[in-house]
């Protein structure tokens, strides 16, 4: 049973992988095949790039950075979600049979449209708003048009102890560089509502806390000057190598226009 399942590959799931994994939370993010970030022509509202960048080419780099952290990844759509101890067979489900009380600390099982089942002591829904997997879960879902977003509350905990909702399904707006905060917000709830009383993911100076006689905090890590100057070298290098061409990859054009 891993830690954490993400359903969705887009931006929120990513960015809530990145900080599950650095806390050492193992993650598995299972990729429905396209973020619909990959229709977007030019990324060019994200912080950090003047010019723009291509948005698969960002999602690349998120994906790559996600694995370097330790997610792992599997390709398929998540169809049902439902608590381990509520999980029995389908055919004993039909015959009436009645299953046993359920136990959300055993973790919940998530059924694929192809593979073998998955099981995830807490479950992150970041996909697309379309949430028809969690309705065995009574998790506070509403419609709005053919959308069903899920409630949360400011960590994007659902109703359901252990299940997350990030993203555009959880009703945050539209854009790419909220997608990713949201993400990072619930994965650090995540890490909260787990072992970690307290966890700052942040990266100083040597003797930033040991000169003033404090501990690390956890998630902390104080580096000195040549492995900061180290670590700076491998992220040019990093970036230098991906940007050195353009990416012949081309936007995914909205399913309902007709290219024909």
């Amino acid at each position: 049973m891993r830690d954490v399942c993400i359903v969705g590959g887009g931006v929120a799931g990513l960015a809530a992988s990145i900080f599950t994994s650095r806390a050492g939370l193992e993650t598995l993010v299972v990729d429905g095949g396209e973020s619909i970030l990959e229709r977007n022509a030019s990324l060019e509202n994200y912080p950090g790039f003047p010019n723009g960048i291509d948005a698969r080419r960002y999602l690349q780099l998120t994906r790559e950075q996600a694995r370097n952290e330790g997610s792992t990844f599997e390709l398929g759509r998540v169809t049902r979600v439902e608590p381990v101890d509520s999980a029995i067979p389908s055919e004993s489900r039909e015959a009436g049979e009645p299953g046993v009380e359920t136990d959300l600390e055993k973790g919940f099982v998530l059924e694929t449209e192809a593979g073998e089942p998955l099981e995830a002591r807490r479950v992150i829904a970041a996909s697309w708003p379309n949430s028809d997997f969690l309705e065995p879960l009574d998790v506070g879902r509403k419609q709005r048009g053919n959308k069903h977003f899920v409630s949360v509350d400011e960590g994007g905990r659902t109703a359901v102890d252990g299940v997350y909702a990030a993203g555009r399904i959880a009703d945050e707006p539209h854009q790419a560089i909220i997608a990713a905060g949201h993400g990072a917000k619930v994965g650090f709830a995540v890490i909260h509502d787990s072992d970690a009383n307290f966890y700052q993911d942040w990266v100083v100076p040597e003797g930033y806390f040991t000169d003033r006689g404090r501990e690390v905090p956890p998630g902390c890590e104080e580096i000195n000057d040549e492995e900061r100057r180290a670590r700076d070298e491998r992220a040019r290098e990093t970036m230098l190598e991906a940007l050195a061409e353009p990416l012949d990859e081309r936007p995914t054009m909205h399913p309902s226009v007709d290219r024909d």
